[in-house]
């Protein structure tokens, strides 16, 4: 499926997770998905990352699990061994794209610029993560780009929050939005999961 066909299903926010504890894996996502949020994005932040995500993919099929900070070809390869439906990027390169075609394995990289957008069409890409969004110029830069690329469509990530995600859904060329909002350390750390649970169904 495609990132388009899986938003019909789940809230139009990606929570960036970083998991410390493989622990955490679950019962977080188990509360994310139980607040309407089913794309989830682990982090290859951690030592745990992959076990995190072959343990939600095993145990909350409800979850389109997918891998995040992706930078290296063999991370997207390790990521779909484990599970992974999805895969990103904070930025673009021929290795990373290649890989996630050959594997047929949905992938949004990071462009920041029209450069690194032509660079993605020319490998046949319409989806791409906008990072850093709000240093990169926020909704402002986004708009922008919405004449030059009139069919293509963003994923901002990067300075993302409560606060401010709003502002960016309302751009007709935002599919979703990402950040890490939705999984505090804190609540983390205690095991809140209905707390995480009701950030999910405000959002």
């Amino acid at each position: 499926m495609s990132f388009e066909q899986w938003l019909t299903q789940s809230k139009p926010v990606i929570p960036v997770i970083v998991i410390g504890e493989l622990s955490q894996a679950v019962p977080l996502a188990q509360a994310l998905v139980a607040g309407g949020v089913r794309l989830l994005e682990v982090t290859m932040r951690t030592s745990v990352a992959l076990a995190a995500i072959e343990k939600i993919a095993k145990e909350v099929p409800d979850a389109i699990i997918g891998v995040g900070t992706v930078t290296k070809a063999e991370h997207i390869q390790q990521a779909n061994d484990a599970g992974a439906q999805f895969a990103l990027s904070p930025g673009i390169s021929e290795k990373l794209v290649t890989k996630s075609q050959d594997l047929a394995l949905p992938f949004m990289p990071g462009v920041m610029t029209p450069a690194d957008i032509i660079k993605g069409i020319e490998f046949g890409l319409q989806d791409f993560k906008f990072y850093p969004a709000e240093q990169a110029g926020g909704v402002n830069m986004l708009k922008a780009f919405a004449g030059p690329f009139e069919n293509i469509r963003f994923c901002p990530t990067g300075g993302i929050s409560e606060h401010n995600f709003k502002n960016y859904l309302a751009l007709n060329n935002v599919m979703a939005v990402g950040g890490s909002w939705l999984c505090p350390r804190n609540l983390l750390q205690t095991g809140d999961w209905s707390a995480i649970e009701i950030l999910a169904k405000q959002c």
